[in-house]
């Protein structure tokens, strides 16, 4: 279509790899005006925010003070960083937990769906009529 236009997609940088991604790939880490540093799922907490890949290695690995600072413009403490790490471990382990749920309340949903076999439905049919065969 000529006049069909695409959709927008934000990217932004991890502040650990550098690799620029959508917008929605990434983890909003945010440090509030009172100083704390939380993760944003929803991306619309106010304060200075960073990503970080879902990559392990990214947020496990490499993840450091220099390159939180880097991100706000601010000083991080280590003890901020390990907690940051443990809080990450933690959201992914419940979205991989969810998507693992949703896939099989889907695979029952089309098993649900799938009509029987049809030499199923005549033996069914014919159990059915009262004939003693």
């Amino acid at each position: 279509m000529p006049g069909a236009r695409r959709k927008h997609v934000p990217l932004r940088m991890c502040v650990v790899c550098g690799q620029k991604r959508p917008k929605r790939e990434l983890i909003r880490i945010v440090r509030m005006p009172d100083g704390s540093i939380t993760i944003d799922p929803k991306g619309k907490q106010p304060g200075r925010g960073a990503y970080v890949c879902r990559q392990e290695e990214c947020w496990q690995e490499r993840l450091d003070t220099r390159a939180l600072a880097r991100g706000f413009k601010a000083r991080v403490v280590a003890d901020e960083v390990s907690a940051l790490q443990d809080l990450i471990a933690e959201r992914l382990t419940e979205e991989r937990t969810f998507s693992q749920q949703a896939e099989t309340g889907l695979r029952r949903a089309e098993a649900a769906s799938t009509p029987p076999a049809v030499g199923h439905e005549r033996r069914k049919r014919r159990e059915g009529s009262g004939r003693d065969g």
